[in-house]
């Protein structure tokens, strides 16, 4: 290849939308309106293995039952 074609090709892959690198694309979860907050809470053991029996979730189902007593929703 001569110093030519590769100039040509480097060019044409410039001005080519779809070879130009995704640098706007991130990692994880998309940041939400409403972001959690992280704390240690110490519960009774027996409130954490019933919420955990009920399956996969169960911080998203704890959490309901936090705002529902809170009178949140």
């Amino acid at each position: 290849m001569t110093a030519e074609e590769d100039a040509a090709i480097t060019a044409a892959a410039r001005t080519d939308p779809d070879a130009q690198p995704n640098l706007v694309a991130k990692r994880g979860r998309p940041r939400s309106e409403h972001a959690k907050v992280a704390i240690l809470l110490r519960l009774d053991p027996d409130i954490v293995e019933s919420f955990k029996k009920s399956g996969s979730g169960w911080q998203t189902r704890m959490n309901a039952a936090l705002r529902k007593a809170a009178d949140l929703d």
